[in-house]
């Protein structure tokens, strides 16, 4: 298993953003359960966030709320 970064986000203009590892695929267990909306990660801090639905600010940047508790981030395989 390769080694994934501590913190990745899925928004281009974040410093941790990294396109090649998106591409490959990510999957997050996030409290032991997989999430599918993820915007951003960190592993050491312990957090993720996750977009509210289809509401944006006023920036047009999609609106997320940050959650506390374990992440496990991972590859997903080539299905």
């Amino acid at each position: 298993m390769a080694d994934l970064p501590d913190r990745l986000c899925t928004n281009p203009r974040s410093p941790f953003y990294n396109e090649e590892l998106l591409q490959q695929g990510i999957g997050i267990k996030f409290r032991g359960e997989e999430k599918t909306n993820v915007d951003e990660y960190c592993v050491s801090e312990g957090w993720v966030k996750v977009a509210v639905g289809n509401k944006v600010d006023r920036k047009g940047n999609p609106m997320t709320i940050k959650l506390s508790g374990p992440v496990e981030p991972y590859i997903k395989p080539n299905e």
